[in-house]
């Protein structure tokens, strides 16, 4: 009877000392997003500023080259 007490409380500190570990790791910014700075770069930021950035150039509008036939 003592080993089954014994059993139930190692199991209870054990837990406890795991959601002490996990509120430690989350006060600590150990889950940080570590994807996302990498996709960040492909992120459209003009659009969320209200801006649009597939505008045509007006460079590009420029008559195209000759055809040298």
């Amino acid at each position: 009877m003592w080993t089954t007490l014994l059993l139930i409380a190692v199991s209870l500190a054990l837990g406890f000392a795991a959601w002490l570990l996990f509120l430690w790791s989350v006060k600590s910014d150990q889950y940080d997003d570590v994807e996302r700075p990498k996709h960040r770069m492909l992120d459209d930021d003009a659009e969320e500023d209200g801006k649009r950035t597939d505008q045509a150039d007006p460079a590009s509008d420029a008559a195209p080259p000759p055809d040298r036939t």
